[in-house]
């Protein structure tokens, strides 16, 4: 098994539930995630084009490998709606060993 620092939860956010599950969907079946966590009807408040706005969104939790990152961004860049989506990377430093090693198994290198 790697490193525990080898891992990545990335975070992105979705205008909907059908982008957000074609989103999840296209990472775990091309094995770039392992895992992704739903989270629906989170409010955002942001500045863009000079205003501050607010909209519904729905949060994505990828669990992958960093080695996986710039596929994942890739997807994410041809399949999101957003001129700009969000894509921010926290290393996971450390896990529950099989996890980490089911993480392994699961994600294609």
């Amino acid at each position: 098994m790697k490193k525990d620092t080898d891992y990545q939860l990335l975070i992105t956010t979705c205008p909907n539930s059908e982008v957000a599950n074609k989103l999840a969907h296209t990472l775990v079946k091309n094995q770039l995630a392992a895992c992704v966590n739903i989270i629906p009807q989170i409010q955002s408040v942001y500045e863009w084009e000079g205003k501050v706005t607010s909209d519904a969104e729905i949060l994505l939790l990828i669990k992958t490998r960093r080695e996986r990152y710039a596929a994942i961004e890739e997807t994410l860049l041809q399949q999101h709606p957003y001129d700009v989506p969000e894509l921010i990377v926290l290393p996971i430093e450390t896990g529950l060993p099989s996890y980490l090693a089911w993480l392994d198994n699961v994600v294609s290198q």
